[in-house]
């Protein structure tokens, strides 16, 4: 039996060759960006249709000054909608080139682990329980500002919608982008480069510079990243990652829509300590958990023996 690591289950595969994960991701990405397309150019034409050419400029100037508005539920919807899509891009390229099996990008087991992500879910709590503690009660008065939110100045019809965005399309956002930095990426690099930490550190600069964040902001993403990475090879499998990655984006998004008319925050360097002090917290615990539950981070496959030579003579099996 050979055990492979999350990060080297395309190296699972008899099929794998080392172009594959590189045309996967070209057909990943021109499917993502055409269907990005597509969703924008869909939601623009029905807000025209409804509202008018001055609901689809207002759409398009909301998207152009702040297209992470939580309290703007059609901007909101257009965004987190065409990072979504990038999820069915990302199988049909693992599909259609077959770098590796599709199911394998959820977990060493073929497939998302759903009572392990479960599981998942009360550490993720305490995660995020303490990062909005230090954000919203210890942060403010180091910063100068009073502790505590501001009156609501969404309309409480707007504030429903977004919330009901929030909540419905928030989760397919997250999990793409985990299937696509902890998933495609780290396995295309992890196909080439047998150590875990360039499978860890190289999707990560990715994704952060993803992110049309300030530095500050970038640094905070790269963190939450190698956490999420680190977690992902550690479990054998995206369950962690995603679980923290809808949970957090979902209550902070959440906590934005009552205040509209307030950009979406870019970054500091109090918010990036908080995410230094919880991030770790939520590894700890992820972590225990899997060691106590006893989880299975690795794949086993057995050994292919070789087609033995015309002679007849015995020969040594070979890693399929």
């Amino acid at each position: 039996m050979t055990t492979y690591s999350y990060h080297r289950l395309f190296r699972s595969v008899p099929s794998y060759r080392w172009w594959k994960p590189v045309l996967a991701a070209v057909v990943a990405v021109v499917t993502y960006l055409l269907a990005s397309v597509v969703v924008y150019v869909g939601v623009l034409g029905v807000t025209t249709a409804v509202g008018g050419a001055a609901a689809a400029e207002r759409l398009q100037a909301g998207i152009e000054g702040d297209a992470l508005a939580a309290a703007d539920p059609l901007v909101l919807f257009t965004t987190l909608a065409s990072i979504a899509v990038m999820l069915p891009a990302i199988v049909l390229g693992t599909l259609i080139v077959g770098p590796g099996a599709v199911g394998g990008l959820s977990s060493v087991a073929g497939r998302l682990r759903w009572r392990w992500l479960v599981r998942c879910i009360v550490p993720a709590l305490a995660f995020m329980a303490l990062t909005v503690g230090l954000s919203y009660v210890v942060v403010p008065p180091l910063s100068g500002e009073a502790i505590g939110t501001g009156p609501v100045t969404t309309p409480a019809d707007t504030l429903v919608r977004a919330v009901v965005v929030i909540l419905l399309v928030t989760p397919f956002q997250a999990a793409a982008e985990e299937y696509a930095f902890r998933g495609l990426a780290m396995q295309a690099i992890g196909s080439w480069l047998r150590y875990p930490i360039a499978a860890i550190v190289l999707p990560t600069v990715g994704f952060a510079f993803g992110h049309d964040y300030n530095v500050w902001g970038m640094l905070d993403v790269a963190v939450f990243g190698v956490a999420a990475a680190y977690l992902t090879w550690r479990t054998g499998g995206l369950e962690a990652a995603i679980v923290a990655h809808v949970l957090n984006n979902t209550v902070l998004f959440l906590l934005s829509a009552p205040f509209a008319g307030v950009e979406s925050s870019d970054g500091s360097p109090l918010a990036l300590a908080v995410t230094v002090v919880s991030t770790p917290l939520y590894v700890w615990l992820v972590v225990r958990a899997a060691r106590r539950t006893g989880l299975v981070t690795t794949r086993s496959v057995p050994l292919v023996p070789s087609a033995p030579p015309a002679d007849g003579r015995p020969q040594e099996a070979r890693v399929g």
